[in-house]
């Protein structure tokens, strides 16, 4: 009888239940509101509208009225909330895997017990992530793998369900690294793990030369990351691929400012629009974090800032300009509604010499000159400014080992770097879960300007924190509906348009009229031998040895044989050549040297002759204090994978001058001299699928794809070229006289030249 009349009682105030004890109410001319039964919260009614009462106070507050603009809103809720409050805005969360991991840095228990014994399910919430959200109040929470899209919207819909009846009822904005990627790395797509459209990415992306796909991309990975209780995604990367051996150049969309500025600009436009909304924000909308400002890609030598010995972003070329571009000129100046990226993350580094006002050579997230004077100052910016992860954590105790990146920070405790990034006029710590130090940070604040100062500097950052969750929704209605996630998530329409933008982006180097195969021949594919490897955090893989495609998809195109004399033609697949060591080695450290090493774009063994004399940046004041030059003139590296050369080399022997194919998986630019004279065609791609090669081969699709990056001659001008200036290394020229420059590629009826080419032809 009871539930009965509950019912008729929820069907008269216009509410629907549909999963997890939430409910939603609807407003004739106003936002569906979404609540937890069991949070506390009251729906207030004023007039005909309806308001969620989130302080359980009896009256509607100003952040609470969802008709006021978003400033005054967020104004009226930073004012009611306490300094502990704030400091928990101020944090992002480490890396939260759904379920919880067993081990490594995203171990959690529920109930005092592993996951697997404990009896939860996947979608629960672990002792750690309910401590962060209720004692140190929390709410920006980054995911990561996830067991399935089901899963995923539960365990939103359980976060926001917990934290709606605390406090001031402040939802989670729960934020994701690019999951859509066709190839899934553990380093930088670790969304990847629940059925989901697969696009290409970086590099990939780059090489469609297309503005509007990747609009087209943003606009339907919203949706996405909105069916799973996403709100924020930590993207695009839009730093400059100028130095051809940086590790994260994958993940850049080219070397082009111009480029990159309209790829960004088409990207964030996708993500943060609601189509219909008055001024481009609304439920449908994902906030987009850029990063890495102020350009991350001039890495000295190619080594990375997740890494001490990573840690100088150099400028020989003076072009610091450039690298500011794609932030000015894209992400910043957008052509939807919403009209500048909602955030922004610095890099590790240090961008060595830059600092004009203070000659200050710390991490860009530690700089004033850089967020304040130019950010803030020059460029206008007044939204989130977010630290990368662990920058206020200790170094580890080498420069080649994996912990903290306080570059430039090194001496200082960790209160006092978070004090010092507040300082700068950065507004959040990336990768934090403990409110302690932005408490002590805010007492230094204290003791030097005064408590008003400082809580007016905290009310400006909770301001900037909490347009974010105004602008998308969030205090209206957190929750998804798990049955429309099951069927928005990787539907056929979204899996088919990745599959299509993955085809564009694979570029046709060389063909000898080979290409495409069409009849039903023989091919003969060689197995590839993978080395044994160590993943980011040190983690051993043993090699293999097996297919690199699925050959059971080629036997429906061809016929197989394991006799390259028995076969009308080969395909090989290999993948750019790679430098296990990443520019750095302990144990040369160990044996005297000082621990650098080149960074190899060829697969033989190179001894870097060319390299320079002494080099640009150096200092580790903690772990390595008397390493005073990092150049490597003279040392020698040999690419962990080059036995995918001595693969090419037998399989053209073998054929006996029957065509080969190879098909290049590249994370960088590469040395094509070293076997381009033994192909008859070259088909490259940026990390997409191979069954989308596969296709091409076989001439389902035509090629289109450009070359977002130069690919070098060789290695001497690899090392004479600069780290910030873009094309200026001479490119490989092939057997048919094409020059492997910026902006080039094939399709079935030669070099292709068209309006990208003419756009953006350098």
């Amino acid at each position: 009888m009871k539930k009965s009349v509950l019912n008729m009682a929820a069907l008269f105030l216009g509410v629907t239940a549909f999963s997890q004890n939430i409910q939603t109410v609807t407003n004739s001319k106003g936002p569906v509101l979404g609540y937890s039964a069991d949070s506390g919260v009251k729906i207030l009614t004023i007039g005909r509208n309806k308001f969620k009462d989130l302080n359980r106070n009896g009256k509607l507050d100003k952040y609470e009225d969802w008709r006021l603009p978003v400033d005054e809103r967020a104004k009226d809720l930073a004012s009611k909330m306490s300094v502990e409050q704030i400091a928990g805005l101020m944090l992002y969360s480490g890396h939260q895997s759904v379920p919880a991991a067993a081990e490594g840095i995203r171990a959690g228990k529920y109930n005092g017990m592993l996951y697997k014994e404990s009896g939860a399910k996947a979608y629960d919430l672990t002792d750690q992530q309910k401590k962060f959200l209720k004692e140190d109040h929390l709410r920006h929470v980054l995911v990561t793998t996830v067991e399935s899209p089901e899963v995923a919207a539960r365990w939103s819909n359980n976060i926001q369900a917990y934290i709606e009846g605390l406090g001031l009822g402040i939802p989670a904005n729960n934020s994701t690294d690019p999951r859509h990627s066709a190839t899934v790395t553990a380093e930088f797509n670790e969304g990847a793990g629940g059925q989901i459209s697969l696009w290409p990415d970086g590099l990939a992306m780059g090489a469609t030369f297309d503005p509007e796909l990747v609009k087209k991309f943003g606009h339907i990975a919203a949706q996405e990351y909105r069916a799973l209780g996403i709100s924020t995604a930590l993207s695009p990367q839009i730093d400059l691929g100028t130095e051809p051996r940086w590790y994260r150049i994958a993940y850049v969309f080219s070397e082009s400012p111009d480029l990159t500025a309209d790829m960004a600009r088409g990207y964030i436009d996708g993500f943060q629009t609601t189509y219909g909304s008055k001024n481009g924000w609304g439920n449908k909308s994902v906030n987009a974090m850029v990063k890495h400002w102020p350009g991350g890609g001039p890495e000295e030598g190619g080594r990375d800032g997740h890494w001490a010995m990573g840690k100088f972003a150099v400028y020989p070329g003076n072009n610091f300009q450039n690298h500011v571009k794609p932030f000015t000129e894209g992400a910043f100046k957008l052509s939807g509604g919403t009209k500048e990226a909602s955030a922004v993350m610095p890099y590790y580094t240090i961008s060595f010499n830059q600092d004009t006002k203070n000659g200050e050579n710390v991490g860009n997230g530690y700089s004033k000159y850089l967020i304040t004077d130019l950010l803030r100052g020059k460029y206008k910016y007044d939204g989130v400014v977010c630290t990368d992860w662990l920058i206020t954590a200790d170094e580890p105790k080498t420069p080649g080992g994996f912990a903290g990146k306080p570059w430039g920070a090194e001496k200082l405790s960790i209160a006092e770097r978070h004090y010092k990034v507040l300082e700068a006029g950065v507004d959040q710590f990336g990768g934090n879960n403990d409110k302690g130090p932005v408490l002590e940070a805010y007492k230094m604040g204290v003791k030097e300007h005064g408590e008003p100062y400082m809580r007016k500097r905290f009310e400006q950052s909770a301001v900037r924190l909490l347009r974010n969750f105004f602008r998308t929704g969030l205090f209206e209605n957190p929750y998804v509906n798990v049955e429309e996630t099951i069927k928005t998530v990787g539907n056929p329409e979204f899996m088919k348009a990745g599959y299509e933008a993955q085809v564009k982006s694979i570029v046709m180097l060389k063909n000898k009229g080979i290409l495409p195969v069409k009849e039903r021949k023989t091919v003969y594919i060689p197995k590839r031998y993978s080395p044994a490897t160590f993943n980011w955090w040190g983690v051993y893989t043993a090699p293999s040895l097996e297919y690199p495609v699925d050959i059971e998809k080629i036997k429906k195109h061809y016929n197989i044989t394991e006799d390259p004399a028995k076969a009308d033609f080969a395909l090989v697949f290999v993948k750019s050549p790679h430098s296990e060591e990443g520019g750095y080695s302990d144990i040369d450290a160990a044996e005297g040297g000082n621990g650098y090493l080149p960074i190899s774009l060829q697969y033989k063994t190179y001894t870097a002759t060319e390299a320079r004399e002494k080099s640009i940046a150096a200092g580790d004041p903690v772990v390595a204090p008397n390493v005073h030059d990092r150049s490597f003139k003279n040392k020698t590296s040999t690419a962990a994978n080059f036995t995918d050369l001595l693969t090419i080399e037998n399989t053209y022997k073998a054929m006996n001058g029957k065509p080969v194919v190879v098909s290049v998986t590249a994370s960088k630019p590469m040395i094509f001299n070293e076997f381009e004279k033994h192909a008859d065609a070259i088909l490259m791609n940026f990390n997409v699928s191979n069954q989308a090669v596969v296709d091409i081969v076989t001439g389902k699709y035509e090629p289109s794809g450009l070359l977002p990056l130069q690919m070098p001659a060789d290695m001497v001008t690899v090392e004479k070229q600069k780290e910030d200036v873009p094309y200026d290394m001479e490119v490989h020229k092939d057997s048919e006289g094409h020059s492997y420059d910026f902006g080039y590629g094939m399709n079935w009826s030669g070099v292709i030249k068209d309006g990208r080419t003419e756009k953006y032809r350098r």
